[in-house]
């Protein structure tokens, strides 16, 4: 247990200082926890909330946060559902924001003191207290919201990645990118990173978020009604190739950010231009079926498979895209738009909201 845990300590003044100061806060951190648990693969209301879940342990080199805020993103419902498979039981999430409450030596002696106000991303966060290595964790800056802060770690660093660097250098400043669904979620940051970056931006998003894309800022917007009884874009109501085609002179777009998955990979391949890039980073509608990679010849064509995992691999890599984002959000460059706030009692309407394609923003559980 927590209370019961045992450290090195040093000889050293500073050491024993530390070693109180921490033996102290750790006796505030209780044995057991409220959290969202998936002890069994399947719909929304697999995720079963606890409040006698065992609290996580303080390891070397890491802290324990006291979560305000985690946030629902689709990757959570994969897990969920088993499409990427976990070991059972499991808590769920995988993004949050709140105060440390309980310090390692070693993050101690980085300066990571208890009370810091930090965002992170690591899995199992739906839950009141969470142990994250001391190398993962973001001070959130002063001026930012918490809610704010929470949901720049997946959305936000997913979205610079998209836009800065998962295209491999293909597109250019000037040239066309269409990004899908860029009325919730990941890519309303997405079109307006795009922007940032010097891209120009056709954006797809239904009629019901219309008013949400309006405002990111898209040199082309095409408007899809909506499938039937749902929120979601119907990728059938318009003639999209047609349209990129045409406002794009029949270049085509150099680079396709498409988080909808089987819904529109036809659309994405069939939109690129000559040695354009398919960046397919999510499954909305879906996963993506195989395709023969001679389907790409036609115009030499790319595609890539990326995770966020896989571009924040360095400390130094995690802390200048977040010092990107956080810099954009203090400058105006960047808006953060939070759809809808649920309590963690509420664990299974959070992802049926969305997966019902609801969102027009950032999705999250409050804590307490």
């Amino acid at each position: 247990m927590l209370t019961a845990l045992s450290f090195r300590v040093a000889n050293s003044t500073a050491k024993t200082t530390c070693f109180t100061s921490l033996r102290r806060c750790l006796s505030t951190v209780p044995e057991t926890m409220k959290a969202a648990v998936v002890r069994e693969v399947g719909d929304a209301h697999a995720l079963k909330v606890e409040t006698d879940f065992p609290t996580p342990t303080l390891k070397p080199n890491s802290v324990i946060v006291k979560n305000e805020y985690a946030g629902i993103n689709f990757i959570d419902t994969y897990h969920r559902k088993g499409l990427y498979a976990r070991d059972l039981p499991f808590v769920g999430g995988q993004e949050g924001g709140g105060t440390v409450a309980a310090v390692s030596d070693e993050a101690a002696a980085q300066g990571i003191k208890v009370g810091d106000k930090v965002a992170y991303s690591v899995l199992g966060t739906y839950c009141q207290y969470t142990a994250v290595p001391a190398a993962k964790l973001l001070p959130v800056p002063e001026g930012v919201g918490m809610d704010v802060a929470t949901s720049c770690v997946v959305q936000g660093l997913t979205a610079h990645y998209l836009t800065t660097s998962a295209h491999a250098d293909l597109i250019k400043e000037g040239e066309w990118c269409l990004i899908h669904g860029v009325g919730g979620g990941t890519c309303q940051w997405a079109a307006q990173m795009a922007k940032i970056q010097g891209y120009k931006v056709i954006g797809t998003c239904s009629k019901g978020k219309q008013d949400v894309a309006e405002a990111l800022g898209c040199d082309e917007l095409i408007v899809c009604d909506e499938v039937p009884g749902t929120s979601y874009e119907d990728y059938e109501s318009v003639d999209i190739v047609s349209r990129v085609m045409e406002v794009t002179n029949g270049v085509g777009a150099k680079c396709v950010i498409d988080g909808i998955g089987k819904s529109t990979v036809d659309i994405s391949i069939n939109s690129l231009a000559h040695r354009g890039i398919f960046v397919s980073f999510g499954n909305a509608s879906g996963a993506v079926p195989a395709f023969p990679v001679l389907r790409l010849i036609g115009k030499s064509a790319y595609v890539t498979r990326p995770k966020l995992l896989d571009y924040v691999v360095t400390r130094e890599e995690l802390v200048e895209r977040a010092g990107d984002i956080f810099g954009w959000l203090k400058d105006g460059k960047l808006n953060v738009s939070v759809d809808t706030t649920f309590p963690l009692d509420q664990a299974a309407e959070g992802h049926l909201y969305l997966e019902a394609g609801k969102t027009k923003g950032k999705l999250l559980y409050k804590i307490d």
